[in-house]
């Protein structure tokens, strides 16, 4: 596995990208924004926020949107957190300094087999179509009646998700663990944002909440 680390600092690049090394990772070493956006494609993205060049969050949201890249934000103590706004630019994690290696380590695992086992799941069609809702996955585009809906990276991967199979009644932890992570340790009134988010965007009435359960793909109250 090859991991892309993007660190302005050396005395916390130079020891970290050691340790991943003998961990058996394959490192390479970015130092500010436009090199991690000029990198070939790896398989995991370690991002710290504080580059000199670019902010943080805009190399993830490029980075997002030209690849399904996972990637982990790395912010500082001081830092204020916004963990939806982070969810929202397309990171899969956070880890605050000063961490524990080892916790890193097994974020970085984490987030790789749920990648993994991601891409060994039965497939699902490129193309959903569910009472005038379009959601396409090769372009992640959605329409409503053939209006275009803009949605953030993580609305469109609950909403592509629960249209998976549309109809049935998805838990919230398996929401979670399929959009999120299966170690995510966030408040769960992250999935309530984002559901809340969506329906605003594609209609209240498209995303029915199962009380005690989850949510599921409904057919809108107008739907013949």
């Amino acid at each position: 596995m090859q991991l892309l680390v993007v660190e302005d600092d050396p005395s916390i690049s130079e020891p970290l990208c050691s340790g991943l090394v003998r961990e058996g990772f394959d490192v390479v070493l970015a130092r500010t924004g436009n090199e991690a956006l000029d990198a070939e494609p790896v398989d995991l993205v370690l991002l710290d926020l504080g580059l000199p060049d670019l902010d943080g969050r805009v190399v993830c949201r490029q980075l997002r949107e030209r690849s399904a890249v996972p990637i982990i934000v790395v912010t500082a103590r001081g830092d204020e957190i916004d963990r939806v706004m982070l969810f929202e630019l397309g990171a899969d994690d956070y880890v605050v300094k000063p961490f524990g290696f080892r916790e890193l380590v097994a974020r970085i695992r984490a987030v790789l087999r749920r990648t993994q086992t991601a891409e060994t799941r039965q497939p699902v069609p490129t193309e959903t179509t569910w009472h005038g809702l379009r959601i396409d996955r090769r372009t992640r585009s959605v329409r409503v009646d053939d209006d275009p809906v803009a949605l953030t990276p993580k609305e469109f991967d609950l909403l592509a998700e629960l249209a998976g199979d549309p109809g049935a009644v998805m838990s919230r932890e398996h929401l979670i663990d399929r959009v999120w992570d299966e170690n995510f340790w966030g408040s769960t009134k992250t999935l309530d944002v984002h559901v809340a988010s969506l329906r605003k965007k594609i209609g209240a009435g498209r995303i029915e909440t199962i009380r005690g359960v989850g949510f599921s793909l409904a057919e809108p109250d107008d739907a013949p």
